[in-house]
């Protein structure tokens, strides 16, 4: 299997991991360490070193209880750091669920576009004129796409989560968005899905997610794993003090080898030099 983007059909047939760069000052688990054009290529530099296939570089933070950023800032954040970035010699992710960023992003480059809305958000007060996600991803052509499966929205969505069997949900709305892009012309190996791991679900719900992760293979697509330092993972210090997000290295590592023996083929990562020591394990089993 391959994804198809910009410039890098990308070989699944083992598990690759995409290195997390966040250039924001309050994401939940490294906001504010690389929240700037420098530091943010720094850390692209450290995360190829330590064996990540893919970056993918975000401007907002989604975590629980986030408020929207403004695009003009997003951009500022995002734009200058993938300018450079996109000469690293890997694929180049975007995450944002702007059409604006999108394409912006698109032009200089970016070859997926990592999106947790799955290409549902418009701008408020948006004229139906204007291009959408949708229209974005179709009219480039090539880019590779990641579809993200989020219960509400970030501000409210821990407050009500789901409720019945989270993987039936979450597998027939994820296949609707990507035949949505099918229907438009975009190719399936252009498609990767994400279960949204902590986006609207209680813990017991994210690790149904995982144990029954197969069951999301189902429609053929390539499946993304985000359980990097997710506060699903904050009990298992085996202590009453929960793990803080900066402490959850080793359940992210177990979780993320877990869902690539059940067919994961990218695994979004912080801590990526643990990621990929933890695969030649599983490598060598085969």
């Amino acid at each position: 299997m391959q994804w198809i983007t910009t410039r890098f059909a990308i070989d699944l047939s083992r598990p690759k991991v995409m290195g997390i760069v966040n250039v924001t000052p309050d994401s939940f688990s490294d906001g504010g360490a690389h929240d700037n054009t420098k530091a943010a290529l720094q850390h692209c530099e450290q995360l190829l070193r330590d064996g990540a296939a893919i970056l993918d570089i975000g401007g907002e933070s989604s975590r629980p209880g986030a408020t929207p950023l403004p695009l003009a800032q997003e951009l500022a954040r995002v734009l200058p750091v993938l300018r450079e970035a996109v000469s690293l010699g890997v694929p180049i992710s975007v995450d944002s669920y702007k059409p604006a960023v999108m394409q912006a992003a698109l032009d200089l480059g970016a070859d997926i576009i990592n999106d947790i809305w799955a290409l549902r958000w418009r701008e408020p007060g948006a004229q139906a004129t204007e291009p959408d996600a949708v229209n974005v991803i179709a009219a480039h052509g090539r880019c590779g796409v990641c579809l993200m499966h989020m219960h509400r929205e970030p501000q409210t969505m821990q407050v009500e989560p789901m409720a019945g069997d989270v993987v039936v949900q979450v597998r027939a709305f994820l296949q609707s968005r990507a035949q949505t892009l099918q229907a438009r012309g975009v190719a399936k190996e252009r498609i990767v899905l994400d279960p949204g791991i902590g986006f609207g679900k209680t813990v017991a719900q994210n690790f149904s997610l995982l144990a029954r992760q197969r069951e999301l293979l189902t429609g053929g697509y390539a499946l993304l794993a985000g359980w990097s330092r997710k506060s699903s993972l904050a009990a298992m210090g085996g202590s009453a003090e929960p793990l803080a997000a900066h402490q959850r290295m080793v359940p992210s590592v177990t979780a993320a080898m877990l869902a690539a023996e059940r067919g994961a083929a990218v695994l979004r990562v912080h801590d990526v030099r643990e990621t990929v020591q933890a695969l030649r394990v599983l490598h060598a089993l085969e």
